[in-house]
């Protein structure tokens, strides 16, 4: 695919993971995908649906599939970035030889994510109410029919991220000064990144 120099930037600009990052969209641009710049980062899609992101973090340069729970890891190269993450896996480096190394099985990464975004196949996520309800902010739903019926408008990973947000303080008080934040945002039906 040809380059889109649009994105010529983030590569020629990044500080650390430069090469890495070079030899990375090297790799991917011998596939039949658009590069596209999305969330700052060069993604890579095919009819319209992404593939494949290049992105980096302090420690490592990464690899993202965006349906990566759908593809087969032989090589045991694929990560879940948390827990929570149910679709996108990461390949993770931290030298350029290692993706030389590794240059064939990425390909074939790349080859097997394409294959399923030809088939249509998609990721069965868990719904948002299957993560817990912590109870101050169940509480505060009964009080308020008002932010009952926008916190229920709001996409279902929009409502999973506000849960999760909210349950992950062990002390009460904590949990509630985070409801009460956000509660505006809930009712003008925005999401927790928005």
């Amino acid at each position: 695919m040809p380059i889109n120099i649009e994105l010529n930037s983030i590569f020629d600009q990044a500080k650390a993971w430069k090469k890495e990052m070079q030899l990375l969209r090297n790799i991917v641009l011998d596939f039949p995908l658009q590069e596209e710049k999305k969330w700052g980062w060069p993604c890579y899609t095919y009819d319209g649906k992404n593939v494949v992101l290049i992105h980096t973090f302090k420690t490592y340069c990464a690899l993202l599939f965006f349906k990566g729970a759908l593809l087969k890891d032989p090589y045991g190269l694929l990560l879940q970035q948390t827990p929570h993450v149910q679709a996108a896996r990461q390949m993770r480096f931290r030298q350029a030889a290692e993706i030389l190394r590794l240059e064939p099985h990425i390909r074939a990464y790349i080859q097997q994510a394409i294959e399923v975004e030809k088939l249509g196949m998609q990721v069965k996520r868990k719904p948002a109410e299957a993560y817990p309800m912590p109870e101050e902010f169940q509480q505060k739903l009964q009080e308020n029919a008002q932010l009952k019926q926008a916190f229920d408008k709001l996409t279902p990973g929009r409502r999973k991220a506000y849960l999760l947000y909210f349950a992950a303080p062990k002390q009460s008080k904590t949990r509630i000064a985070r409801i009460e934040k956000y509660i505006p945002q809930i009712l003008q039906g925005k999401g927790l990144q928005d």
